[in-house]
Protein backbone atom coordinates (compact mmCIF):
# COMPACT_ATOMS: atom_id res chain seq x y z
CA UNK A 1 0.00 0.00 0.00
CA UNK A 2 1.40 3.16 -0.66
CA UNK A 3 -0.02 7.47 -0.49
CA UNK A 4 0.78 9.31 -3.51
CA UNK A 5 0.07 13.28 -3.08
CA UNK A 6 -1.25 14.74 -5.78
CA UNK A 7 -1.85 18.35 -3.92
CA UNK A 8 -0.57 20.04 -1.08
CA UNK A 9 -1.20 23.06 -0.67
CA UNK A 10 -3.77 25.31 1.20
CA UNK A 11 -6.83 27.40 -0.27
CA UNK A 12 -5.22 27.61 -3.53
CA UNK A 13 -2.75 26.00 -5.88
CA UNK A 14 0.73 27.92 -5.98
CA UNK A 15 3.39 26.84 -8.81
CA UNK A 16 4.42 24.06 -6.73
CA UNK A 17 1.93 22.89 -5.19
CA UNK A 18 -1.91 21.96 -6.35
CA UNK A 19 -4.88 21.77 -4.41
CA UNK A 20 -6.14 19.00 -1.60
CA UNK A 21 -5.65 15.19 -3.21
CA UNK A 22 -4.08 12.03 -2.67
CA UNK A 23 -4.09 8.68 -4.17
CA UNK A 24 -3.98 5.72 -1.81
CA UNK A 25 -2.84 2.89 -4.02
CA UNK A 26 -2.56 -0.79 -4.13
CA UNK A 27 0.00 -2.37 -5.74
CA UNK A 28 -0.93 -5.88 -5.48
CA UNK A 29 -4.40 -5.20 -6.67
CA UNK A 30 -2.96 -4.11 -10.22
CA UNK A 31 -2.59 -0.74 -9.39
CA UNK A 32 -5.73 -0.39 -8.30
CA UNK A 33 -6.16 3.08 -6.13
CA UNK A 34 -8.67 5.23 -4.64
CA UNK A 35 -8.89 9.29 -4.44
CA UNK A 36 -8.97 10.96 -0.81
CA UNK A 37 -10.15 14.74 -2.26
CA UNK A 38 -10.31 16.06 -5.54
CA UNK A 39 -9.39 19.78 -5.85
CA UNK A 40 -9.04 21.70 -9.02
CA UNK A 41 -6.65 20.10 -11.09
CA UNK A 42 -6.31 16.48 -9.95
CA UNK A 43 -6.76 15.06 -13.20
CA UNK A 44 -3.79 16.63 -14.56
CA UNK A 45 -1.77 15.65 -11.62
CA UNK A 46 -3.22 11.90 -11.97
CA UNK A 47 -1.41 12.04 -15.91
CA UNK A 48 1.71 13.25 -14.64
CA UNK A 49 1.66 10.85 -11.89
CA UNK A 50 1.15 8.05 -14.89
CA UNK A 51 -2.57 7.03 -13.18
CA UNK A 52 -5.18 5.54 -15.24
CA UNK A 53 -8.60 6.12 -13.94
CA UNK A 54 -9.58 3.32 -15.06
CA UNK A 55 -7.92 1.83 -11.83
CA UNK A 56 -9.66 4.11 -10.14
CA UNK A 57 -12.66 2.30 -7.94
CA UNK A 58 -13.60 4.74 -4.64
CA UNK A 59 -13.34 8.57 -4.27
CA UNK A 60 -13.43 9.77 -0.31
CA UNK A 61 -14.27 13.50 -0.35
CA UNK A 62 -13.98 15.21 2.79
CA UNK A 63 -15.85 18.36 3.02
CA UNK A 64 -17.54 20.57 0.20
CA UNK A 65 -14.74 23.16 -0.07
CA UNK A 66 -13.76 24.03 -3.97
CA UNK A 67 -10.10 23.28 -3.07
CA UNK A 68 -11.06 19.46 -1.93
CA UNK A 69 -13.73 19.25 -4.54
CA UNK A 70 -13.74 21.72 -7.76
CA UNK A 71 -11.55 18.73 -9.73
CA UNK A 72 -14.22 15.93 -9.22
CA UNK A 73 -16.69 16.38 -12.38
CA UNK A 74 -13.84 16.19 -14.61
CA UNK A 75 -12.84 13.11 -13.06
CA UNK A 76 -16.23 11.66 -13.25
CA UNK A 77 -16.67 12.75 -16.82
CA UNK A 78 -13.01 11.35 -18.00
CA UNK A 79 -13.45 8.31 -16.65
CA UNK A 80 -16.17 7.43 -18.72
CA UNK A 81 -13.40 6.91 -22.02
CA UNK A 82 -11.54 4.25 -19.93
CA UNK A 83 -13.70 0.78 -21.07
CA UNK A 84 -14.28 -1.53 -18.25
CA UNK A 85 -13.31 0.68 -15.90
CA UNK A 86 -16.56 -0.85 -13.92
CA UNK A 87 -18.18 0.71 -10.61
CA UNK A 88 -17.19 3.55 -8.97
CA UNK A 89 -18.34 4.47 -5.38
CA UNK A 90 -17.74 8.12 -4.18
CA UNK A 91 -18.03 9.06 -0.31
CA UNK A 92 -18.74 12.40 0.93
CA UNK A 93 -20.40 14.79 3.51
CA UNK A 94 -24.55 15.39 2.62
CA UNK A 95 -25.15 18.21 -0.49
CA UNK A 96 -22.70 15.67 -2.51
CA UNK A 97 -24.79 13.81 -4.44
CA UNK A 98 -26.85 16.85 -5.38
CA UNK A 99 -23.68 18.74 -6.03
CA UNK A 100 -22.45 16.04 -8.81
CA UNK A 101 -25.74 15.17 -9.98
CA UNK A 102 -26.36 18.99 -10.88
CA UNK A 103 -22.70 19.19 -12.97
CA UNK A 104 -23.85 16.10 -14.94
CA UNK A 105 -27.23 17.35 -15.77
CA UNK A 106 -26.45 21.06 -16.46
CA UNK A 107 -23.62 19.75 -18.53
CA UNK A 108 -24.84 16.73 -20.95
CA UNK A 109 -22.65 14.85 -18.80
CA UNK A 110 -23.44 10.48 -19.56
CA UNK A 111 -21.69 8.37 -17.62
CA UNK A 112 -20.86 5.12 -19.13
CA UNK A 113 -20.55 3.30 -16.05
CA UNK A 114 -22.09 3.06 -12.51
CA UNK A 115 -21.87 5.88 -10.14
CA UNK A 116 -22.51 4.72 -6.43
CA UNK A 117 -22.99 7.83 -4.35
CA UNK A 118 -22.84 7.40 -0.84
CA UNK A 119 -23.41 10.23 1.93
CA UNK A 120 -22.21 10.33 5.03
CA UNK A 121 -25.24 10.75 7.74
CA UNK A 122 -23.24 10.65 11.00
CA UNK A 123 -20.19 10.51 12.83
CA UNK A 124 -18.62 7.15 13.33
CA UNK A 125 -19.93 5.62 10.11
CA UNK A 126 -18.39 3.07 8.52
CA UNK A 127 -18.39 0.86 5.44
CA UNK A 128 -16.37 -2.46 5.10
CA UNK A 129 -15.63 -4.24 1.51
CA UNK A 130 -14.06 -7.02 3.05
CA UNK A 131 -10.72 -5.87 2.82
CA UNK A 132 -10.96 -2.31 4.32
CA UNK A 133 -13.23 -1.24 7.07
CA UNK A 134 -13.05 2.59 6.67
CA UNK A 135 -14.63 5.03 9.88
CA UNK A 136 -15.56 8.60 8.69
CA UNK A 137 -15.35 10.89 12.09
CA UNK A 138 -16.56 14.58 11.55
CA UNK A 139 -14.00 16.90 12.49
CA UNK A 140 -14.44 20.79 13.32
CA UNK A 141 -14.29 23.10 10.51
CA UNK A 142 -16.08 26.24 8.97
CA UNK A 143 -18.20 23.36 7.31
CA UNK A 144 -19.21 20.24 7.42
CA UNK A 145 -15.99 17.78 7.08
CA UNK A 146 -14.69 14.52 7.62
CA UNK A 147 -12.00 12.77 8.27
CA UNK A 148 -10.99 8.71 7.15
CA UNK A 149 -9.95 5.97 9.05
CA UNK A 150 -8.89 2.89 6.62
CA UNK A 151 -7.81 -0.15 8.09
CA UNK A 152 -7.16 -3.11 6.31
CA UNK A 153 -8.24 -6.46 7.66
CA UNK A 154 -5.47 -8.54 9.00
CA UNK A 155 -3.36 -10.17 6.47
CA UNK A 156 -2.49 -13.81 6.42
CA UNK A 157 1.04 -14.59 7.29
CA UNK A 158 3.82 -15.64 5.06
CA UNK A 159 4.88 -19.17 4.06
CA UNK A 160 7.74 -20.86 6.10
CA UNK A 161 9.57 -21.61 2.74
CA UNK A 162 12.44 -23.34 4.87
CA UNK A 163 10.29 -25.76 6.13
CA UNK A 164 8.42 -26.27 2.99
CA UNK A 165 11.63 -27.26 0.90
CA UNK A 166 12.88 -29.18 3.78
CA UNK A 167 9.63 -31.58 3.41
CA UNK A 168 9.91 -31.64 -0.04
CA UNK A 169 7.20 -29.73 -0.95
CA UNK A 170 7.09 -28.19 -4.99
CA UNK A 171 6.35 -24.35 -5.37
CA UNK A 172 3.23 -24.17 -7.24
CA UNK A 173 -0.57 -25.39 -6.25
CA UNK A 174 0.63 -26.47 -3.05
CA UNK A 175 1.79 -23.52 -1.09
CA UNK A 176 -2.06 -21.70 -2.86
CA UNK A 177 -3.67 -24.33 -1.26
CA UNK A 178 -1.75 -23.88 2.58
CA UNK A 179 -2.11 -20.15 2.24
CA UNK A 180 -6.06 -20.77 2.17
CA UNK A 181 -6.22 -22.38 5.29
CA UNK A 182 -5.89 -26.27 3.46
CA UNK A 183 -3.67 -29.24 4.93
CA UNK A 184 -2.34 -31.74 2.20
CA UNK A 185 -0.56 -34.98 1.44
CA UNK A 186 2.13 -35.67 -0.09
CA UNK A 187 3.07 -38.73 -2.13
CA UNK A 188 4.65 -40.51 0.32
CA UNK A 189 1.68 -39.48 2.43
CA UNK A 190 3.42 -36.94 4.47
CA UNK A 191 0.33 -34.55 6.18
CA UNK A 192 1.47 -31.20 5.64
CA UNK A 193 -0.50 -29.31 7.89
CA UNK A 194 -1.41 -25.79 7.28
CA UNK A 195 -0.88 -24.16 10.68
CA UNK A 196 2.70 -25.28 10.69
CA UNK A 197 3.69 -24.23 7.42
CA UNK A 198 1.91 -20.48 7.81
CA UNK A 199 3.46 -17.74 9.87
CA UNK A 200 0.88 -15.68 12.19
CA UNK A 201 -0.82 -13.16 10.81
CA UNK A 202 0.27 -9.48 10.38
CA UNK A 203 -1.88 -6.72 11.96
CA UNK A 204 -3.95 -4.87 8.86
CA UNK A 205 -2.25 -1.51 8.03
CA UNK A 206 -3.46 1.82 9.26
CA UNK A 207 -3.91 5.06 7.49
CA UNK A 208 -5.85 8.05 9.04
CA UNK A 209 -6.06 10.93 6.44
CA UNK A 210 -8.33 14.14 7.83
CA UNK A 211 -9.85 16.50 6.09
CA UNK A 212 -9.70 20.31 7.23
CA UNK A 213 -10.24 20.53 11.31
CA UNK A 214 -8.91 22.35 14.54
CA UNK A 215 -7.03 20.49 16.76
CA UNK A 216 -9.73 18.13 18.58
CA UNK A 217 -10.33 14.77 20.17
CA UNK A 218 -12.05 13.14 16.97
CA UNK A 219 -8.77 13.64 14.91
CA UNK A 220 -6.98 11.68 17.97
CA UNK A 221 -9.31 9.20 17.80
CA UNK A 222 -9.49 8.48 13.96
CA UNK A 223 -5.39 8.26 14.23
CA UNK A 224 -4.74 6.01 16.77
CA UNK A 225 -2.37 3.55 16.25
CA UNK A 226 -2.23 4.53 12.83
CA UNK A 227 0.79 3.63 10.87
CA UNK A 228 0.21 7.21 8.83
CA UNK A 229 -1.53 9.98 9.61
CA UNK A 230 -2.11 12.73 7.42
CA UNK A 231 -2.90 16.23 9.05
CA UNK A 232 -3.47 19.68 7.86
CA UNK A 233 -0.68 22.37 9.01
CA UNK A 234 -2.33 25.49 7.09
CA UNK A 235 -0.72 27.81 9.84
CA UNK A 236 2.62 28.09 11.11
CA UNK A 237 3.51 27.79 15.04
CA UNK A 238 2.34 30.92 16.97
CA UNK A 239 -0.73 31.52 14.96
CA UNK A 240 -3.39 28.82 16.93
CA UNK A 241 -5.93 31.69 16.94
CA UNK A 242 -6.05 32.40 13.84
CA UNK A 243 -6.00 28.83 12.51
CA UNK A 244 -8.73 28.36 15.22
CA UNK A 245 -11.10 31.28 13.62
CA UNK A 246 -10.23 29.58 9.75
CA UNK A 247 -10.97 25.85 11.41
CA UNK A 248 -7.11 25.15 10.68
CA UNK A 249 -4.43 24.00 12.33
CA UNK A 250 -0.78 24.25 12.90
CA UNK A 251 1.98 22.58 12.07
CA UNK A 252 2.60 22.26 16.11
CA UNK A 253 -0.99 20.93 16.60
CA UNK A 254 -0.84 18.49 13.95
CA UNK A 255 2.37 16.93 15.52
CA UNK A 256 0.81 17.05 18.88
CA UNK A 257 -2.21 15.15 17.47
CA UNK A 258 -0.29 12.44 16.05
CA UNK A 259 1.89 12.11 19.71
CA UNK A 260 -1.28 11.93 21.65
CA UNK A 261 -2.71 9.05 19.17
CA UNK A 262 0.21 7.11 19.30
CA UNK A 263 0.66 7.50 15.22
CA UNK A 264 3.74 5.66 13.84
CA UNK A 265 4.40 8.19 10.93
CA UNK A 266 2.76 11.86 10.50
CA UNK A 267 3.00 13.56 7.07
CA UNK A 268 1.55 17.25 7.02
CA UNK A 269 -0.16 18.50 4.22
CA UNK A 270 -2.57 21.60 3.08
CA UNK A 271 0.12 24.31 3.63
CA UNK A 272 -0.32 27.97 3.06
CA UNK A 273 0.91 29.23 -0.08
CA UNK A 274 2.80 31.86 2.41
CA UNK A 275 5.42 29.31 3.79
CA UNK A 276 8.25 28.56 1.63
CA UNK A 277 10.48 25.60 1.40
CA UNK A 278 12.83 26.98 4.06
CA UNK A 279 9.62 27.87 6.24
CA UNK A 280 8.14 24.33 6.15
CA UNK A 281 11.59 23.01 6.62
CA UNK A 282 12.53 25.15 10.07
CA UNK A 283 8.58 24.82 10.87
CA UNK A 284 9.25 20.84 10.56
CA UNK A 285 12.69 20.77 12.59
CA UNK A 286 10.73 22.78 15.30
CA UNK A 287 7.52 20.28 15.76
CA UNK A 288 9.71 17.56 15.86
CA UNK A 289 10.33 18.38 19.46
CA UNK A 290 6.79 17.09 20.36
CA UNK A 291 6.37 14.64 17.63
CA UNK A 292 10.22 13.15 15.87
CA UNK A 293 8.30 11.45 12.60
CA UNK A 294 6.81 14.37 11.82
CA UNK A 295 7.19 15.34 7.63
CA UNK A 296 6.00 17.57 4.98
CA UNK A 297 4.36 16.17 2.32
CA UNK A 298 4.73 17.87 -1.59
CA UNK A 299 3.23 17.10 -4.70
CA UNK A 300 3.80 13.96 -6.04
CA UNK A 301 6.22 12.43 -2.90
CA UNK A 302 4.97 8.62 -2.62
CA UNK A 303 4.88 6.85 1.11
CA UNK A 304 4.78 3.65 1.34
CA UNK A 305 2.61 2.16 4.36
Amino acid sequence: MKLLFLGTSAGRPTAARNVTSAALIFPEEHNRFWLIDAGEGTQQQLLRARLKLGKLTRILITHMHGDHLYGLPGILSSRTYYEGAGKLELFGPPGLRGYVESVLQYSGAHLNYELDIREIEADGQTFDDGRHRIEAGELIHRIRCFGYRIQERPRQGPLNLAYLAQLGVPPGPMYGMLKRGEDIALPDGTVVRSRDAVGPAADGRIVAILGDTVKCERAVQLAKDADLLVHEATFGIGLEEKAALYGHSTFLQAAETAALAGARRLVVSHISARYSDEDVAALIAHSQAVFPHIEAASDFKEIIV
